[in-house]
């Protein structure tokens, strides 16, 4: 795969791992259908994708 598409496919993948994970805990936490959106929004936000695009996954 050209190292852009992987690039871009790396952040795609830890975005909605970080969306998704964000949804959970805030829906554990009690939070409503919007509170949950704008969590995992909020973790989105936060990402690091310099340290995505500096090491590879395993």
């Amino acid at each position: 795969m050209d190292d852009k598409l992987e690039i871009a496919e790396r952040v795609r993948q830890a975005c909605l791992q970080q969306a998704m994970e964000a949804w959970e805990q805030a829906g554990i936490s009690g939070l409503c259908g919007e509170g949950r959106w704008e969590v995992a929004l909020d973790a989105i936000r936060h990402l690091d994708v310099a340290k995505l695009i500096e090491s590879p996954q395993d």
